[in-house]
């Protein structure tokens, strides 16, 4: 173990200063929250759940615990009765109102020139650790530049692009773990497949780096995979970000892997940025126009940036703060969903069925899918819009309002009405994603892992909650190994208690699924081989 240096001790004395100085406007502004909140009923728990000491804190009689929204998805707003409750913590924390109610998360989410709510930065600081970017940015001019530059780089190339990397990362992955040859695949963890696929996927499509299955992306000085770095990352984010800052220069070994992670991954973006800029600007000169012949989203995300018609560009604090969103986004929350949806058909094997035929009505046995057929695979696509229903990963959306104002609720989850509440300005509401997908409000048995829902649909005009994910891994996975057979039973347990068992969540920096155990048997025909 190291000794704390004169500059560490200088940080932690730094950092110090900050906390107090945080907490004392905390206490200031929490008497106001909680006049907002107290006429609501709801939580009453000793620490706020979405704080360091909330998060640390298991769950228990007197405090929910950081994963209250999936443990109580089916109870916590029957109990009272409503869609809209309040939590208030005792010691620690400030009171918040929660909803799960969709006529009050358009009132507060809708935005425009006169709404008084905003995206609060706080709330934002494990995405904004890197740089303000897309999702962080707050206030219309902010957020509009960032979106010009960015929205260019996305377009009918890209998504091609990713729906034939899919298919190469896909092939390239059942040709290296020997899968071809083998009539049925146990499989422990699927994410250990799911985010290394995902990760491939983002590299090539969103990085121009072609990553092949059997050797996975490292950093120079070889002492951590971009794999590992980025689940560290992912898993420590929170805690970074709400832990009293002086808890990471302290000489913990688990902390200094933790800080490793970060200088690894900062050291391979940053890299990334340095080069890129210089390639395309070498590209631009040499060809003598505005166009480059690389498609990745980082190239044309470059390309955009460096224009010389935007006269905002963004700096490499901001490209690097997108370049991790664009990580984080495409490799976590992608990862889990795919594990969620082949956990799910391989439990429910009706469902399996309806999507193997239209593949096979679709696609056929004999060729490949292709990106033309997207629409057709409608049903493969409702597969994986339901899954994501259920383990939705964006599960809350956080607002807070610039001045006093009030809000229209409901006046019960059984009633029609509703009633006016005062809220002061620097109130916060939680829209609780978790709470609006098991509302039987919008969806009758809300439980229940019901594809068809989304059939109308037929893969358009989908809310934006249900298309954050690309379609290219969705497609792809179902194509070759056509069945996810039985996740592994226990000898007399039934579907629902199997489905407790190995399809549960937990809350990191989004909702992610458990680790999802499956097995994989080759079809001989149109029916199971098994």
């Amino acid at each position: 173990m190291t000794s704390l240096q004169v500059s560490d001790v200088a940080k932690l004395l730094d950092s110090l200063r900050v906390d107090v100085k945080t907490a004392l406007c905390s206490l200031v502004a929490a008497f106001t929250i909680y006049r907002a909140a107290r006429y609501l009923p709801g939580l009453r728990c000793a620490f706020e759940p979405f704080t360091f000491f909330g998060a640390m804190t298991p769950e228990s009689w007197w405090h929910p615990g950081l994963n209250f929204q999936w443990a109580q998805r089916m109870t916590l707003y029957r109990r009272y009765g409503l869609d809209t409750i309040s939590i208030v913590p005792y010691f620690w924390g400030y009171a918040r109102i929660w909803t799960a109610n969709l006529d009050v998360a358009r009132q507060i989410v809708a935005g425009g020139p006169g709404s008084p709510w905003f995206k609060p930065q706080e709330f934002s600081a494990a995405l904004l650790l890197w740089g303000m970017n897309l999702a962080g940015a707050e206030g219309g001019d902010l957020w509009r530049r960032h979106r010009r530059i960015m929205g260019p780089a996305f377009n009918s190339n890209t998504y091609t692009l990713v729906w034939n990397e899919t298919l190469r990362v896909y092939k390239d992955m059942v040709t290296s773990e020997g899968w071809l040859s083998k009539p049925s695949v146990d499989i422990p963890i699927t994410q250990v497949y799911t985010f290394k696929l995902a990760l491939f996927i983002i590299a090539s499509c969103g990085f121009g780096l072609p990553f092949t299955w059997d050797e996975p992306p490292i950093v120079k000085d070889g002492a951590m995979s971009i794999q590992e770095s980025l689940r560290l990352v992912s898993e420590a984010n929170l805690a970074r970000t709400s832990a009293p800052k002086l808890l990471w220069w302290l000489p913990i070994p688990k902390f200094r892997y933790i800080e490793t992670a970060y200088q690894t991954l900062d050291a391979f973006i940053r890299t990334q940025v340095a080069q890129r800029k210089a390639e395309i600007r070498q590209e631009l000169t040499d060809n003598g126009r505005t166009e480059i012949e690389r498609s990745d989203v980082f190239s044309r995300l470059v390309l955009a940036n460096e224009s010389e018609t935007e006269k905002l560009p963004l700096d490499d604090q901001e490209l690097i703060g997108n370049v991790f969103v664009l990580l984080f986004a495409g490799h976590e929350t992608t990862g889990h969903v795919l594990a969620a949806t082949l956990g799910f058909l391989g439990i429910y094997q009706e469902e399996q069925d309806i999507v193997y035929e239209q593949i096979m009505s679709v696609v056929g046995p004999e060729r490949d899918p292709a990106f033309e057929d997207y629409s057709a695979l409608y049903k493969v696509l409702s597969a994986f819009y339901e899954a994501l229903r259920l383990i939705p990963a964006g599960s809350v959306m956080i607002r807070q309002n610039a001045k006093d104002t009030t809000l229209s609720i409901s006046k019960a989850a059984d009633k029609e009405g509703a009633q006016e509440i005062f809220m002061a300005k620097g109130s916060v509401v939680f829209v609780d994603m978790v709470g609006i997908q098991y509302n039987p409000r919008y969806f009758p048995d809300p439980y229940v892992y019901k594809p068809s829902r989304w059939y109308e649909q037929e893969s358009s005009n989908v809310p934006d909650a249900f298309t954050a994910f690309s379609i290219g891994p969705r497609a792809c996975i179902g194509r070759k190994f056509a069945t996810t057979e039985a996740v592994v039973l226990i000898p007399g347990e039934t579907r629902e208690q199997a489905r407790e068992r190995v399809l549960s969540a937990h809350m990191v920096m989004t909702l992610g699924v458990d680790p999802v155990p499956i097995r994989l048997i080759r079809r001989t025909g149109r029916r199971d081989s098994s």
